[in-house]
């Protein structure tokens, strides 16, 4: 089901409440591989910030992907889930993008879109606003292991794990340690994620873009 959040409030923190803490599902962590099929992409749901970001699972380079493309618009595909960072705390995913963006400033509102996004959401206390989260990130200008407040809100950070169109067109593995990079952000231990979601988005910008994601797992060091 897909729904509409304001474009004024966009990735505000309480956007990001309502995408993660609506309906809370909780699903056991088992540290299988999350390769996108027919059958893991029904656990996910989409929500619309600006029009409809394009999902679909196509099989690319002998891989079963999901296929994300936005020609100006803005959604997320996100899944509710509670994973142990004590167990689990590697983020292991595969991506590649067509292409990037002509934008100035990414650090601005106007120019945070990017061609590929992966998110992680914690929750840290018991009201539905007591989030934080980090957005891994394919930048199209910013350098590759710079980090930056989001835009719109200071519990969301923006970190660049890959920068550039040198790569475009590559499938590229990314690692992250979730919980040193939730400590290292803000200054907190975490042991666990609530929820973790997909985007490529353009609608601050316009732009226009396409990516492709892979498998997402949680691991152990």
């Amino acid at each position: 089901m897909i729904k509409s959040i304001s474009t004024t409030h966009k990735r505000t923190i309480l956007t990001i409440t309502a995408i993660f803490f609506g309906a809370v599902q909780v699903h056991a962590n088992t540290g299988s591989s999350r390769e996108f099929s027919d059958t893991t992409l029904k656990a996910w749901e989409e929500k619309s910030f600006e029009g409809n970001t394009n999902y679909e699972l196509v099989n690319k380079d002998g891989l079963r992907a999901l296929k994300a493309q936005t020609m100006g618009e803005a959604s997320v595909l996100y899944k509710e889930e509670k994973i142990s960072l004590a167990n689990t705390p590697v983020l292991d995913w595969h991506w590649k993008i067509e292409n990037t963006y002509s934008i100035a400033d990414e650090t601005s509102k106007d120019g945070d879109d990017f061609p590929a996004r992966l998110y992680v959401v914690v929750k840290t206390g018991f009201l539905p606003w007591d989030t934080l989260a980090i957005n891994y990130v394919w930048s199209s200008s910013m350098p590759k292991g710079s980090s930056w407040p989001n835009p719109f809100t200071d519990k969301a950070q923006m970190v660049a794990v890959q920068s550039g169109n040198q790569l475009q067109g590559q499938w590229i593995q990314q690692k992250r340690d979730v919980a040193k990079d939730f400590k290292d952000t803000f200054g907190i231990d975490v042991d666990q994620i609530d929820g973790f979601a997909v985007m490529v988005d353009g609608d601050n910008s316009g732009a226009n873009g396409t990516a492709y994601f892979g498998n997402i797992e949680f691991k152990a060091h």
